[in-house]
């Protein structure tokens, strides 16, 4: 089909676009607000309960488990922002940028639950809010992914600062 003049063009930030940039802008939200919660284990006494030999919930693998996590949702903060960025500045890298950190996530989340069975062993690997968490990451990717490789409106929209973009 050729794109008439009653057709709207492709390029520029319509059609699901404005559906994937406000996901992101949560995204951010929800990791600022898992950050913080995680950062509360330092000041509330957590830290040193989990931390200090002796205690009754002290296990050696809490510190490097808790600093990983912190670690990880700090790098998805930078994460989101820079894709943040990439959208509305429309930059090539957008699409790859995106697809990345939805592949990571996915293989991040699962990873975080295996190991927390090594410090919680009566844990399961999949309790409810990582299966929850999992599957709504799961269900994006499997929406969002394909759109990224296929759809027209983001080959169109996405093509700022590209070495092949004349």
């Amino acid at each position: 089909m050729t794109e008439t003049s009653s057709q709207a063009p492709l390029g520029g930030l319509g059609g699901w676009l404005p559906v994937v940039g406000m996901s992101i802008v949560f995204g951010l939200i929800g990791v600022i607000a898992n950050t913080y919660t995680y950062s509360q284990i330092f000041s509330d006494g957590r830290w040193e309960a989990l931390t200090t030999p002796g205690t009754d919930v002290y296990n050696p693998l809490w510190a490097p488990v808790i600093i990983g996590q912190l670690i990880f949702n700090s790098a998805l903060a930078l994460a989101y922002i820079c894709l943040i960025c990439l959208f509305f500045t429309k930059h090539y890298l957008f699409p790859k940028v995106c697809i990345a950190s939805m592949a990571v996530t996915l293989v991040y989340i699962p990873l975080r639950g295996w190991v927390g069975t090594f410090v919680v062993p009566d844990k399961l690997m999949f309790d409810p809010e990582t299966t929850e968490e999992f599957t709504r990451t799961l269900t994006g990717a499997v929406i969002w992914i394909p759109y990224m490789l296929v759809s027209k409106r983001v080959k169109a929209t996405f093509v700022e600062i590209s070495p092949y973009h004349t």
